[in-house]
Protein backbone atom coordinates (compact mmCIF):
# COMPACT_ATOMS: atom_id res chain seq x y z
CA UNK A 1 0.00 0.00 0.00
CA UNK A 2 2.43 2.21 0.92
CA UNK A 3 4.05 1.79 -2.87
CA UNK A 4 1.01 2.47 -4.29
CA UNK A 5 0.88 5.66 -2.26
CA UNK A 6 4.19 6.88 -2.95
CA UNK A 7 3.90 6.04 -6.56
CA UNK A 8 0.49 8.34 -6.77
CA UNK A 9 1.79 10.95 -5.36
CA UNK A 10 4.90 10.80 -7.60
CA UNK A 11 2.37 10.58 -10.41
CA UNK A 12 0.64 13.74 -9.55
CA UNK A 13 3.86 15.57 -9.11
CA UNK A 14 4.66 14.90 -12.78
CA UNK A 15 1.43 15.80 -14.08
CA UNK A 16 -0.03 18.88 -12.78
CA UNK A 17 -3.64 19.68 -12.63
CA UNK A 18 -4.88 20.68 -15.88
CA UNK A 19 -6.74 23.12 -14.65
CA UNK A 20 -3.69 24.74 -13.04
CA UNK A 21 -2.32 24.30 -16.22
CA UNK A 22 -4.66 26.03 -18.06
CA UNK A 23 -4.46 29.24 -15.83
CA UNK A 24 -0.98 29.22 -15.93
CA UNK A 25 0.56 32.86 -16.80
CA UNK A 26 1.45 33.26 -20.05
CA UNK A 27 3.21 36.60 -21.02
CA UNK A 28 4.67 37.42 -24.32
CA UNK A 29 7.04 40.29 -25.17
CA UNK A 30 5.71 43.01 -27.69
CA UNK A 31 7.81 45.83 -29.66
CA UNK A 32 6.18 49.02 -30.67
CA UNK A 33 8.33 50.80 -33.32
CA UNK A 34 8.14 53.61 -36.39
CA UNK A 35 8.92 56.54 -36.81
CA UNK A 36 9.36 59.77 -35.01
CA UNK A 37 6.22 61.29 -33.95
CA UNK A 38 4.18 58.55 -34.85
CA UNK A 39 2.45 57.78 -31.72
CA UNK A 40 4.29 54.56 -30.28
CA UNK A 41 4.57 56.51 -26.83
CA UNK A 42 0.59 57.13 -27.02
CA UNK A 43 -0.54 53.73 -27.50
CA UNK A 44 1.25 52.23 -24.86
CA UNK A 45 -0.03 54.65 -22.68
CA UNK A 46 -3.32 53.88 -24.21
CA UNK A 47 -3.61 50.46 -23.72
CA UNK A 48 -1.32 49.65 -20.64
CA UNK A 49 -3.50 48.31 -17.68
CA UNK A 50 -0.34 49.24 -15.44
CA UNK A 51 1.03 52.92 -15.04
CA UNK A 52 3.47 53.03 -18.03
CA UNK A 53 7.23 53.66 -17.80
CA UNK A 54 8.21 56.85 -20.05
CA UNK A 55 11.63 57.62 -20.76
CA UNK A 56 10.80 60.64 -23.01
CA UNK A 57 13.25 64.04 -22.81
CA UNK A 58 12.27 67.58 -24.01
CA UNK A 59 13.12 68.15 -27.22
CA UNK A 60 16.20 70.13 -27.86
CA UNK A 61 17.47 72.58 -29.84
CA UNK A 62 20.51 70.55 -30.93
CA UNK A 63 18.67 67.81 -32.00
CA UNK A 64 16.27 70.71 -34.19
CA UNK A 65 18.81 69.72 -37.33
CA UNK A 66 18.44 66.00 -36.72
CA UNK A 67 14.58 65.57 -35.78
CA UNK A 68 12.01 66.34 -38.37
CA UNK A 69 8.97 67.45 -36.89
CA UNK A 70 6.88 68.05 -40.41
CA UNK A 71 3.34 67.05 -39.06
CA UNK A 72 4.26 67.02 -35.43
CA UNK A 73 4.82 70.39 -34.53
CA UNK A 74 3.54 70.07 -31.19
CA UNK A 75 5.48 67.50 -30.11
CA UNK A 76 7.67 68.18 -27.18
CA UNK A 77 9.06 65.39 -25.88
CA UNK A 78 10.97 62.56 -27.38
CA UNK A 79 11.45 58.56 -26.03
CA UNK A 80 15.17 58.22 -25.45
CA UNK A 81 15.23 54.90 -24.03
CA UNK A 82 11.87 52.62 -24.41
CA UNK A 83 8.39 53.20 -23.22
CA UNK A 84 6.90 50.23 -21.26
CA UNK A 85 3.24 48.77 -20.51
CA UNK A 86 1.85 45.87 -19.80
CA UNK A 87 -2.24 44.57 -20.96
CA UNK A 88 -3.91 41.06 -20.27
CA UNK A 89 -5.37 40.12 -23.68
CA UNK A 90 -7.39 37.35 -21.84
CA UNK A 91 -7.37 35.18 -18.44
CA UNK A 92 -3.40 33.81 -18.55
CA UNK A 93 -2.59 35.70 -21.62
CA UNK A 94 -0.53 39.75 -21.01
CA UNK A 95 1.68 41.52 -23.62
CA UNK A 96 4.61 42.96 -22.31
CA UNK A 97 4.88 46.51 -24.35
CA UNK A 98 7.99 48.14 -25.18
CA UNK A 99 7.72 51.11 -27.28
CA UNK A 100 11.17 51.83 -29.33
CA UNK A 101 12.73 54.97 -29.78
CA UNK A 102 11.81 56.64 -33.13
CA UNK A 103 15.10 58.54 -34.08
CA UNK A 104 18.24 56.68 -36.08
CA UNK A 105 20.63 58.01 -34.08
CA UNK A 106 18.67 55.52 -31.04
CA UNK A 107 18.51 52.70 -32.91
CA UNK A 108 21.34 50.65 -31.06
CA UNK A 109 18.96 50.01 -28.36
CA UNK A 110 16.49 47.98 -31.16
CA UNK A 111 18.52 44.93 -31.41
CA UNK A 112 18.55 44.39 -27.36
CA UNK A 113 15.22 45.11 -27.44
CA UNK A 114 13.82 42.84 -30.21
CA UNK A 115 15.79 40.03 -28.11
CA UNK A 116 12.86 36.98 -27.15
CA UNK A 117 10.20 39.32 -28.88
CA UNK A 118 6.92 37.32 -30.26
CA UNK A 119 6.84 40.14 -32.84
CA UNK A 120 5.94 44.20 -33.24
CA UNK A 121 3.24 46.95 -33.91
CA UNK A 122 5.22 49.36 -36.72
CA UNK A 123 2.64 52.72 -36.44
CA UNK A 124 2.89 54.31 -39.62
CA UNK A 125 1.86 58.26 -40.44
CA UNK A 126 0.56 58.42 -44.12
CA UNK A 127 1.66 62.06 -43.85
CA UNK A 128 5.30 60.46 -43.42
CA UNK A 129 5.10 57.59 -44.51
CA UNK A 130 8.59 56.63 -45.41
CA UNK A 131 9.90 57.27 -41.57
CA UNK A 132 8.72 53.75 -40.93
CA UNK A 133 10.35 51.93 -43.94
CA UNK A 134 13.66 51.84 -41.45
CA UNK A 135 11.08 49.33 -38.66
CA UNK A 136 9.73 47.86 -41.63
CA UNK A 137 13.76 46.67 -42.91
CA UNK A 138 14.54 45.73 -38.86
CA UNK A 139 11.86 43.32 -38.64
CA UNK A 140 11.89 41.50 -42.52
CA UNK A 141 15.51 41.56 -42.21
CA UNK A 142 15.45 39.46 -38.41
CA UNK A 143 12.26 37.50 -39.40
CA UNK A 144 10.35 38.93 -36.39
CA UNK A 145 6.37 38.69 -37.43
CA UNK A 146 5.08 42.44 -37.49
CA UNK A 147 1.64 43.99 -38.59
CA UNK A 148 1.45 47.85 -39.68
CA UNK A 149 -0.93 50.09 -37.58
CA UNK A 150 -1.48 53.17 -39.58
CA UNK A 151 -2.10 55.67 -36.62
CA UNK A 152 -5.14 57.91 -38.25
CA UNK A 153 -4.45 61.81 -37.13
CA UNK A 154 -7.02 64.10 -37.63
CA UNK A 155 -6.59 65.57 -40.95
CA UNK A 156 -4.52 63.58 -42.78
CA UNK A 157 -5.51 62.01 -45.95
CA UNK A 158 -7.16 58.49 -45.22
CA UNK A 159 -5.67 55.32 -47.68
CA UNK A 160 -6.95 51.87 -47.37
CA UNK A 161 -4.84 48.89 -46.25
CA UNK A 162 -3.84 47.78 -49.83
CA UNK A 163 -2.39 51.35 -50.64
CA UNK A 164 -0.58 50.98 -47.62
CA UNK A 165 0.79 47.51 -48.19
CA UNK A 166 1.86 48.63 -51.90
CA UNK A 167 3.40 51.93 -51.27
CA UNK A 168 5.53 50.04 -48.27
CA UNK A 169 6.59 46.84 -50.61
CA UNK A 170 5.69 44.32 -47.60
CA UNK A 171 5.89 40.87 -47.65
CA UNK A 172 2.81 39.48 -48.74
CA UNK A 173 0.34 38.58 -45.93
CA UNK A 174 1.84 41.01 -43.53
CA UNK A 175 -1.28 42.76 -41.96
CA UNK A 176 -2.06 46.57 -42.43
CA UNK A 177 -5.16 47.87 -39.94
CA UNK A 178 -6.01 51.39 -39.54
CA UNK A 179 -6.00 52.31 -35.82
CA UNK A 180 -6.54 55.52 -32.83
CA UNK A 181 -3.53 55.23 -31.15
CA UNK A 182 -4.91 57.25 -28.15
CA UNK A 183 -8.44 54.66 -28.12
CA UNK A 184 -7.70 51.59 -25.72
CA UNK A 185 -10.21 49.45 -27.90
CA UNK A 186 -8.55 50.47 -31.19
CA UNK A 187 -5.12 49.45 -29.86
CA UNK A 188 -6.22 46.40 -28.56
CA UNK A 189 -7.66 45.27 -31.75
CA UNK A 190 -3.93 45.99 -33.14
CA UNK A 191 -2.44 43.87 -30.60
CA UNK A 192 -4.74 40.73 -30.95
CA UNK A 193 -4.56 40.97 -34.29
CA UNK A 194 -0.52 40.95 -34.10
CA UNK A 195 -0.70 38.12 -31.68
CA UNK A 196 -2.81 36.03 -34.03
CA UNK A 197 -0.30 36.49 -37.06
CA UNK A 198 2.72 36.11 -35.35
CA UNK A 199 1.40 32.58 -33.90
CA UNK A 200 0.38 31.64 -37.36
CA UNK A 201 3.85 32.41 -38.55
CA UNK A 202 6.17 30.94 -35.78
CA UNK A 203 3.34 27.41 -36.46
CA UNK A 204 4.40 27.23 -40.08
CA UNK A 205 8.13 28.01 -39.38
CA UNK A 206 7.89 25.26 -36.55
CA UNK A 207 5.86 22.76 -39.47
CA UNK A 208 8.96 23.84 -41.76
CA UNK A 209 11.63 22.89 -39.65
CA UNK A 210 10.36 19.69 -38.99
CA UNK A 211 9.01 18.88 -42.17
Amino acid sequence: MASEHSDAEHSDAEHPDAEDAENAALALKILVAGGFGVGKTTLVGAVSEIRPLRTEELLSEAGQSVDDTDGVDQKTTTTVAMDFGRITIRSGLSLYLFGTPGQDRFWFLWDELSQGALGAVVLADTRRLEDCFPAVDFFEHRRIPFVVAVNCFAGARRHGAPDVSRALDLDRGTPVVLCDARDRDSGKEVLIRLVEYAGRMHTARLLDSVG
